[in-house]
């Protein structure tokens, strides 16, 4: 065991002196160690309840015969970070809680990992952490929220957003908008759309990295407690097998991942992460392939913010089994993937709930032929752009109008509050990407003002930024490269006619190609925004989105 390095042999006796330190028996310090990583925090609705799931955990491992130790790490709630500098930090974030399971993992020779997340970024960091460290290791979440109720209708974080919208219209008032905001967070978990926290929690299923129910069970159900409980067992079982994350997350398992991605009409940030927790595995992705995977995959669910159904909805339908035994009878998954049950996808679902075709439709009556995810490229974006198509307005799928550009989400935000636009535009946001935000800040506010206004359907919204997953609209981000890295965005002008034609995958600059030079010729040298700290530091290492905002090797 890789624990025997801090316990076996005289030298070691200091080292089992601490250990004693903590209550241990001679036994406990004998048997496997297990780390279990838990990033619980008292900011996070999805984190509150964390303890409780690490709780579970430890006593599975304790029935194993494993010693379990927890520890924690830093989390951003995204919700709370919104449209204010403190969403700078939320995706650099991620490269910290990557470094920091590394680090304790490595620093205590852990023999194996449990992994405690529940939201953005913190899912993706702990996978990238597993792929790194590669020693057997089992994320299990704290599962989504239940949606609101409001009379009959059904609210969620982003029916919030979205009312602040029809407030700066004059369509709703203050206090219609107090009450909404009473009953749209009704749990702990995470919030309860197709939102990028519950898309990466369903997607580690997907991927072979959690148990069946993980991405669905909801967190204030018993079932939660119970599969945390079977997942501090089965790490056991893979510690003894020697199944480990690298052996897991292959080239298959990425597909089947953006396949599931695909057929949910997940978050467009799910690219960013995926292409990440792929970088630490050492699986080349090419944006091409999510679109090759995209064209050939029937969009089977339509959930919030695309529909009106949530998770809680997906869950009681089968889940993410369900819906993986769907794609697996149209032959759209690679079925001999292996995964932390021990057995291969088509060994898990042989057992597999079928849907009712209520929330998950079969593949011969989908909500759309084609997935819920689109890349597109042309000049403005030649390393690729990312659109939850699932979420466009028929009449947004193809479309052509003038730039109207701001430098910041502030700059966009307060034009958007003044209906400082006009139908048609093309509203350009720059300068937010990685490296030129620092931090690639998510633009819910921008979005959902557009949404609450009736505008998602008339105008576009283009970014070297991201977008919640709660975004609804021609919402278009993670251009690449972005505009403080010299790519085409930076030098577009209000006026400029922009394309937009998802179903062809096309984004492209109107000018012509003199003009463009002369632009460029003429811009000035990008200048940091940030002087000290993490973010001058990550704006210097980080990637572009196209390649997912990791760091320079």
């Amino acid at each position: 065991m890789r624990s025997d390095v801090v316990k076996q042999g005289p030298e070691r006796a200091p080292h089992r002196s601490l250990l004693y330190a903590l209550g241990l028996t001679r036994h406990e310090i004998e048997q496997p160690y297990i780390g279990v990583i838990n990033s619980y925090n008292e900011i996070i609705p999805g984190h509150i309840h964390l303890r409780q799931v690490a709780d579970a955990v430890k006593a599975g491992v304790r029935m194993a015969g494993g010693t379990p130790f927890e520890v924690n790490t830093i989390g951003v709630c995204d919700g709370i970070a919104m449209n204010h500098p403190g969403m700078k930090f939320s995706l650099a974030s991620r490269e910290l809680i990557a470094d920091s399971v590394e680090v304790v993992a490595q620093a205590h020779a852990f023999d194996a990992l449990v992994l405690v997340p529940s939201c953005d970024k913190i899912v993706p960091g702990m996978l990238m952490a597993a792929a790194r460290v590669n020693i057997p290791t089992i994320m299990v979440s704290g599962g989504p929220m239940l949606a609101g109720r409001l009379g009959d209708r059904s609210l969620d974080l982003g029916t919030v957003f979205q009312a602040v919208g029809a407030v700066a219209k004059g369509e709703m008032d203050t206090d219609e908008l107090e009450a909404i905001e009473r009953v749209a967070c009704p749990t702990c978990g995470s919030c309860a759309g197709m939102f990028t926290a519950n898309t990466m929690c369903c997607l580690s299923e997907a991927l072979g990295m959690s148990l069946p129910g993980n991405g669905t069970v909801p967190a204030i159900a018993s079932r939660r407690k119970a599969l945390a409980t079977e997942t501090g067992r089965q790490i056991m079982q893979l510690l003894k097998d020697d199944v480990r994350p690298r052996s897991i997350m292959t080239s298959q398992a990425f597909w089947n991942a953006f396949t599931v991605d695909t057929a949910l009409g997940g978050s467009t940030n799910s690219v960013l992460h995926l292409l990440a927790i792929a970088h630490e595995a050492g699986v080349e992705i090419a944006l091409t392939e999510v679109n090759e995977c995209s064209q050939r995959t029937p969009q089977l669910c339509k959930l919030s913010p695309a529909g009106e159904q949530h998770i809680e909805d997906l869950d009681m339908d089968g889940g993410i089994p369900a819906v993986m035994a769907e794609l697996t009878d149209l032959d759209l998954l690679r079925s001999e993937a292996v995964t932390v049950t021990g057995e291969t996808v088509a060994e898990n679902l042989r057992q597999a709930p079928r849907a009712s075709g209520k929330t998950i439709r079969s593949g011969s009556s989908p909500y759309a032929p084609t997935g819920g995810l689109v890349i597109l490229f042309g000049n403005l974006a030649p390393e690729g752009a990312v659109v939850k198509r699932s979420a466009v307005a028929p009449e947004m799928l193809e479309h052509r109008g003038p730039a109207r550009v701001f430098e910041s989400e502030e700059e966009a935000t307060e034009a958007i509050m003044k209906g400082d636009f006009k139908a048609g535009d093309v509203l350009v946001i720059r300068n937010e990407g990685p490296k030129g935000g620092p931090g690639m800040r998510e633009m819910l506010t921008p979005t959902s003002l557009l949404t609450g206004m009736g505008m998602d359907g008339k105008v576009a919204l283009l970014t070297d930024g991201r977008f919640s997953g709660a975004t609804r609209g021609a919402a278009i981000g993670h251009i690449s490269p972005e505009a403080a890295q010299g790519g085409l965005l930076a030098v577009v002008r209000d006026g400029d006619t922009i394309h937009i034609d998802i179903p062809a995958g096309l984004l492209v600059l109107e000018v012509p190609v003199d003009e463009i030079a002369r632009r460029q010729a003429e811009s000035a040298e990008w200048e940091p925004k940030v002087a000290s700290g993490y973010l001058r530091r990550y704006s210097e290492l980080v990637t572009s989105a196209g390649t997912g905002a990791v760091f320079r090797d």
